[in-house]
């Protein structure tokens, strides 16, 4: 269907009325409220000990993700509550806005593993396919649309059941790490010839969005970030500005690495870390050591903050040669997650 040019309130069936899920006896399903992020934080907690052990969402995350201005709680959002009134489960449904060669709705939550294997997940993934596609059938784009959920190696039976319900394994993202004191008394790789590396600031900011979105440009299923998207990224308290670098030439942002560091995560994880959540070079920059350059700075902050390791994720696939960037370094895989899709 990915051929299919033809409007998406077209090419998509929806119904217009989207009833709760239902079962099993004795739980109660229900619209989020705008005030239930504490009330999803100690859910994905409990969920992060089966699927992503070393790290959960913050209050501050979740928290943001319902206050987006393309997220409606009471339409986007449900939660499922057990016999004695505890949440056990939740799903949320987000089109970003202003999608330029894909639409995307991502499908977010999950299970309490105590609960799983009660039919609860596959309810909550129904309505949100069904959400989802009503979603897509109130757009006038032409695009290509997905809807897509991610499931980690950790956890098959979120893959199991999104493979059931028609979804594919689309793209393979590992998490790698490096420990930080391995190079401790090395010098960072050298910049390429008339490039300055020098720590992010606000000045800075709008810039490097712009060159996000240029280098972003060909990653698999990429859309540019908006402003609102960015400035809820940056001004999050875990980013790290201090930490992160960015790659100029003159005036122009050419390369840039982002750091988070949530204090949060490192009991959980057994050592103090930082969280490198974006890499990027635009395209005439890349192959000429830039990304290895800027890497290389952000280690050498990451030792002098005294952080153990740096933690990343990677496309298995990336056009750019991130991984053997990484590898090179000293990155090693530890986990996997998979990116489900259906194409509309």
């Amino acid at each position: 269907m990915e051929n299919d040019r033809r409007p998406l309130h077209d090419r998509v069936r929806a119904r217009p009325a989207l009833e709760l899920p239902s079962g099993p006896q004795g739980f109660r399903w229900r619209t989020l409220r705008d005030t239930d992020a504490p009330l999803l934080t100690v859910l994905a907690e409990r969920m992060s000990v089966r699927d992503h052990p070393s790290w959960s969402e913050s209050l501050e995350e979740v928290e943001d993700e319902l206050a987006r201005s393309w997220f409606r709680p009471a339409t986007d959002g449900v939660l499922c509550e057990g016999p004695d009134g505890a949440p056990v489960a939740y799903g949320t449904v987000t089109m970003p806005p202003d999608p330029e060669s894909l639409v995307r709705v991502f499908l977010g939550g999950g299970v309490d593993p105590v609960h799983r294997s009660r039919g609860i997940g596959r309810e909550l993934l129904a309505w949100q396919h069904e959400r989802a596609r009503q979603l897509l059938a109130s757009s006038p784009s032409t695009l290509p649309a997905w809807v897509m959920s991610h499931a980690a190696d950790l956890a098959p039976e979120h893959g199991a059941l999104l493979r059931r319900q028609g979804f594919e394994a689309a793209r393979y993202f590992t998490t790698l790490e490096c420990e930080v004191a391995r190079h401790a008394n090395q010098a960072a790789p050298p910049a390429p010839e008339g490039v300055t590396i020098t720590p992010f600031t606000a000045e800075l900011s709008e810039r490097v969005r712009r060159a996000k979105n240029s280098a972003f440009v060909d990653h698999w299923g990429r859309q540019p970030a908006g402003v609102e998207q960015w400035e809820s990224m940056v001004g999050l308290s875990s980013f790290r500005p201090d930490l992160s670098r960015i790659a100029l030439v003159d005036d122009e942002v050419v390369g840039f690495v982002t750091t988070e560091v949530n204090e949060d995560d490192w009991e959980r994880q057994g050592f103090s870390s930082g969280y490198i959540g974006l890499v990027g070079t635009v395209r005439p920059w890349r192959r000429r050591g830039l990304a290895s350059a800027l890497l290389g700075a952000v280690l050498e902050a990451y030792s002098l903050e005294g952080l153990e390791r740096a933690v990343l994720d990677v496309d298995t696939e990336s056009p750019t040669g991130a991984l053997g960037v990484y590898t090179a370094l000293g990155f090693t895989p530890t986990t996997r997650d998979v990116a489900y899709r259906i194409a509309y």
